[in-house]
């Protein structure tokens, strides 16, 4: 399944969490997704899956935080997309 990033960002608050979010979307899926990253020390992240802006198919929707859930690589990918643009803040 294709997966184009079409936006990534991620920033740390001052409390040292970071929180980032990626825009997706998928081949064959009709509404582009949202995944939202959250991690208190920047090892063990939590996520959030939502709709980038209209509802999609819920049946997509399913499928798609299953793909998450099961593929290593995908979650990866789009944790990595956040990650490398990441705002460095001076301490």
């Amino acid at each position: 399944m294709n997966l184009e990033i079409v936006s990534a960002e991620m920033s740390r608050k001052e409390d040292k969490s970071y929180v980032g979010r990626t825009i997706f979307t998928l081949e064959n899926h009709k509404a582009p997704y949202e995944i939202t990253f959250f991690s208190t020390r920047g090892t063990e992240w939590d996520y959030s899956l939502s709709f980038a802006g209209e509802p999609g198919s819920e049946e997509q929707f399913l499928e798609t935080d299953a793909l998450l859930e099961n593929d290593d690589d995908v979650y990866n990918q789009l944790l990595d997309a956040a990650l490398d643009k990441q705002e460095i803040v001076e301490e």
